[in-house]
C-alpha cells in the first residue's frame, strides 16, 4: 500500500495529537492526581504510536511505546508523577516534535533518542532513583490486588443487577453463558479494529452483556493486548473459540462456560474488589464523597465534550493551497465586478444595472465567506506558550503563571503565520526582564507566583494581542543611560522625552538592559526585530509600564491582509490606494496655514502641529505640483499615536481593493507595500502609511 497518500494526514494528526499531550500534561503537572487526564494522555500517545508505526515510522512508534509504558503504570494507580517522570515525559513529547518535523520535511523522521528511552525505562522498572523504593511496593500491593485468570476460574468483573439477572435467567433458561479473554499480538497495529471484528463475530452468534475494558476504551484503543467479554451464544465453546482464534493478529483465546456457581463467585469477586478500592481511596486522603463528585463532574463533561464532537465531526480539512487559490480566483471576481459596476454606469440600461447590482450584492456574501475560511483562531500560535513559559520559568528558577484570554479570536491565516515570532520575544522578555526572582517578589510584598496575562480580542477592523506581565516594570533611568551609552539619543533629546517615547526606546535595534548575557535575552536581538515584523503585516504595537507594577505589551493587527477598504487618490495622472485602517481623516487647507519650522513643513490639526508631507515629492511624479495652488486636498494618517498629513491632488473614493505583490523584481520599494488593480484595468501601488511617519 503506498503510505505517500496519507503523509500529509499523517503529519496533521500527529501535530493535533502532540499539541494535546502538550497541553494534558501541562494541565496534569498542575493536578497530578487526576487521572482522568492520564488516560487522555495514553489515549494520545496510544493513537500517535498506532499511526506511526502503520506509517513505517519504527523511532517514532517506539519512543512513545515507552512513554505509553510510563503512562500505564500511572493510570493504573502503580506509579505516582514527580518531577523527573514530568521532565523524561516533555522531553520526549520535543523529540517526537523534531521527528515529525523531520517528517515535514522529506527526512526519514529517524532521531538518537537513546538516552530518553533509558530514562523511562528506568521509570518503568521503579530504579531511576533510591527513593522510589516506596512507590514500587505500592505498585507490587497494586500487582498482587489485581485480578488474575490464572487461577483457573475467570477474573472477576462487576455486574449490576440488571447484568446479573440476564445472565441468571439465560443459565435457567438452558442458554449457553460464555465469558472469553482475547488476547492480541504484541505486533498488533490496530487493537481496535480486531476488537470490532471479534465484538461483530460475538454478536452474529448471540448477545454481548458485557465488556472489559468499556465498548468506548475498545473504540479508540485504549487498552492493553487483552479483553473480556461475557456473551450469551448460539454456538458452543469450541465453535466460538475456533471462529475468534481464526481473526488475524490474534495471540490467543479463551472461552470458559459460566453456570451459576461461577457467576455468582465471579459477582461476588467483583464486588469486594470495587468495595477494597472504595477503602482505599479515604486512605490515600481524599474523601470518597469528593471523588465521587470529581467523577460525576468529569462524566459530565466527557458528554459535553461528546456532543461537541457531534458538531465538529461537520468539518473537514482542507488544503491551504486550496484556499489560496480560492482567494486569488475571488480576487479576479472581484475586480471584474468593479468594471461591470463602471460600465453599467457608463451604459445606463437598467436590466444591466439591476443585474451588476444583485451580481454586487451576491459577491459581497461571497467576499465575506471566503475571508472567514481563511480566518484561523489565534488558539494555534497560543498553544504552544504554556509549555515554553514552563520550560523557562524552570531554567530562570521563577514562579509564573501563564493566563490565556480570547484565544479563539480569529485572524487571518496570512497573518497567524507571521505573529508567532513576535510574541515568542515579547513573553521572553516578559518572563526574563519583567516578572522578577521569588526573593525580590515577596521582598516587594508580591506573590511569590508572578502573572503573564496573554489576552486577544477584536476591535474594528483590527485585532489587539496583549502581553501584560505584574513585574518589575520598565526603568526609565535605566533605558535612558543606556540609549546614551549606545548612542541612540543625545542627553539633550532625553531630557525632552515623554514617557511613551522613553518606553519606544527598547524597540530600538541591538538595545538591551540585560546585564548578564543568557539563551533567553541579553543579545541585543529581539524586540526590534517585534516592531518591524508588526509593521511590516501593517500592524502596530504600543506600551504601557509602570515602575514595581508591570508592563503591557500591546499589539494591533488587521483583521486580513487580502482584500482591504483603501481611499482612491489621484496625483496628475497617476492613481493611488491608501488603506482606510491608517486615515484618520480628509481635509482641504489653504497655502496660509503651511508653516516652515526648521526646513520642515508642518500644519495646525486640533490643537497639535503635525508635518505634511509631499506625496507627489516622495513618489517623484512626473506630471503633478502642488505648487502654485490656494488649496490643497489633504489625507491626515496614523501611525499609533502619530499623525502626519499628506498632500493629494485629487480624491476618487472609498473601494474595496485586492492586494497583490508586487513581484520578486520590485522588493523594498520605499513607500510601497503593493498594487491593485481597478475597475477600469489600471494598476494602483498602494501607498503604505508606515513609511511616511518616521
Amino acid at each position: 500500500m503506498d503510505m505517500n497518500a496519507y503523509l500529509s494526514m499523517f503529519i496533521d494528526e500527529s501535530n493535533d495529537h502532540l499539541q494535546a499531550l502538550n497541553e494534558n500534561l501541562l494541565q496534569l503537572e498542575n493536578d497530578p492526581e487526576d487521572l482522568s487526564i492520564v488516560q487522555t494522555i495514553f489515549r494520545s500517545a496510544h493513537t500517535l504510536k498506532g499511526m506511526s508505526a502503520t506509517m513505517g515510522f519504527e523511532d517514532l512508534a517506539s519512543l512513545t511505546h515507552e512513554m505509553e509504558n510510563v503512562l500505564d503504570l500511572v493510570r493504573n494507580n502503580k506509579l505516582k508523577m514527580d518531577e523527573f517522570i514530568f521532565d523524561t515525559l516533555f522531553k520526549g513529547l520535543d523529540a517526537l516534535e523534531a521527528m515529525v518535523q523531520d517528517i515535514v520535511g522529506g527526512g526519514s523522521g529517524k532521531a538518537d533518542v537513546t538516552s530518553i528511552v533509558a530514562s523511562l525505562v528506568s521509570i518503568v522498572k521503579g530504579d531511576y532513583k533510591a527513593a522510589d523504593s516506596a512507590g514500587n511496593e505500592s505498585a507490587a500491593k497494586a500487582d498482587s490486588a489485581a485480578p488474575s485468570t490464572s487461577a483457573g476460574k475467570p477474573a472477576a468483573m462487576l455486574l449490576d443487577e440488571f447484568q446479573a439477572s440476564v445472565l441468571k435467567q439465560s443459565i435457567e433458561s438452558g442458554l449457553a453463558v460464555f465469558h472469553i479473554t482475547v488476547a492480541l499480538r504484541e505486533d498488533c497495529m490496530l487493537k481496535s479494529v480486531r476488537a470490532y471484528m471479534v465484538f461483530d463475530l460475538i454478536e452474529q452468534n448471540g448477545e454481548i452483556v458485557k465488556s472489559d475494558p468499556s465498548v468506548q476504551d475498545l473504540e479508540q484503543g485504549s487498552f492493553d493486548q487483552t479483553f473480556t467479554v461475557i456473551t450469551i451464544s448460539n454456538l458452543p465453546a469450541d465453535d466460538l473459540q475456533a471462529k475468534i482464534g481464526d481473526i488475524s493478529e490474534i495471540e490467543s483465546v479463551q472461552v470458559e462456560a459460566l453456570n451459576m456457581e461461577s457467576l455468582a463467585r465471579m459477582t461476588a469477586d467483583g464486588k469486594q474488589r470495587a468495595a477494597e478500592q472504595a477503602k482505599a481511596q479515604p486512605a490515600a486522603g481524599d474523601p470518597a464523597p469528593e471523588k465521587a463528585e470529581a467523577a460525576r463532574q468529569i462524566a459530565a463533561s466527557r458528554n459535553q465534550t461528546a456532543a461537541a464532537g457531534a458538531a465538529v465531526s461537520k468539518t473537514i480539512r482542507v488544503d491551504i493551497d486550496r484556499l489560496d487559490s480560492l482567494m486569488n480566483l475571488f480576487s479576479e471576481l472581484l475586480i471584474d465586478r468593479v468594471r461591470l459596476e463602471q460600465l453599467a454606469s457608463e451604459v445606463k440600461r437598467t436590466d444591466l444595472t439591476e443585474t451588476v447590482e444583485h451580481m454586487a450584492r451576491v459577491s459581497n456574501d461571497l467576499q465575506n465567506i471566503v475571508l472567514k475560511l481563511r480566518m484561523v483562531p489565534v488558539e494555534s500560535v497560543f498553544n504552544r506558550f504554556p509549555r515554553m513559559v514552563r520550560d523557562l520559568a524552570k531554567s530562570l528558577d521563577k514562579k509564573i503563571d501563564l493566563v490565556i484570554t480570547g484565544a479563539d479570536t480569529e485572524l487571518d491565516r496570512t497573518v497567524i503565520d507571521e505573529i508567532g515570532d513576535p510574541l515568542v520575544h515579547l513573553l521572553r522578555n516578559s518572563l526574563d526582564h519583567g516578572i522578577e526572582p521569588v526573593d525580590k517578589r515577596i521582598a516587594a510584598g508580591k506573590p511569590e507566583t508572578g502573572t503573564v496575562h496573554l489576552r486577544a480580542y477584536h476591535s474594528g477592523n483590527n485585532v489587539f494581542i496583549e502581553v501584560e506581565d505584574d513585574g518589575g516594570g520598565i526603568n526609565h533611568e535605566k533605558v535612558l543611560d543606556k540609549a546614551i551609552k549606545n548612542g541612540i539619543v543625545t542627553k539633550e533629546q532625553a531630557k525632552t522625552m515623554s514617557v511613551n517615547e522613553m518606553n519606544m526606546l527598547i524597540f530600538a535595534p541591538g538595545f538591551s538592559t540585560a546585564d548578564v548575557i543568557s539563551d533567553i535575552s541579553g543579545r541585543g536581538v529581539g524586540l526590534d526585530v517585534v516592531k518591524s515584523k508588526i509593521t511590516s503585516l501593517g500592524g502596530n504595537v504600543t506600551i504601557e509600564s509602570a515602575l514595581g507594577k508591570g508592563t503591557k505589551f500591546s499589539v494591533e493587527l488587521p483583521l486580513t491582509l487580502s482584500i482591504i477598504s483603501a481611499m482612491l487618490i489621484k496625483l496628475g495622472s497617476e492613481k493611488y490606494a491608501i488603506p482606510l485602517s491608517s486615515i484618520a481623516e480628509t481635509a482641504v487647507i489653504k497655502q496660509e496655514q503651511v508653516r516652515n519650522i526648521h526646513g520642515a513643513q508642518m500644519i495646525e490639526y486640533r490643537n497639535n502641529v503635525i508635518p505634511l508631507v509631499s506625496l507627489s515629492r516622495v513618489l517623484n511624479c512626473p506630471d503633478y505640483d502642488e505648487r502654485g495652488e490656494e488649496e490643497t486636498e489633504i489625507v491626515v494618517i496614523r501611525k499609533g499615536e502619530k499623525l502626519a498629513a499628506v498632500t493629494v491632488d485629487e480624491f476618487i473614493g472609498q473601494s474595496e481593493i485586492v492586494l497583490k505583490s508586487l513581484g520578486s523584481y520590485l522588493t523594498n520599494v520605499e513607500s510601497i507595500s503593493g498594487a491593485t488593480i481597478l475597475g477600469d484595468g489600471q494598476v494602483a501601488l498602494i501607498i503604505d502609511p508606515n513609511s511616511l511617519i518616521k
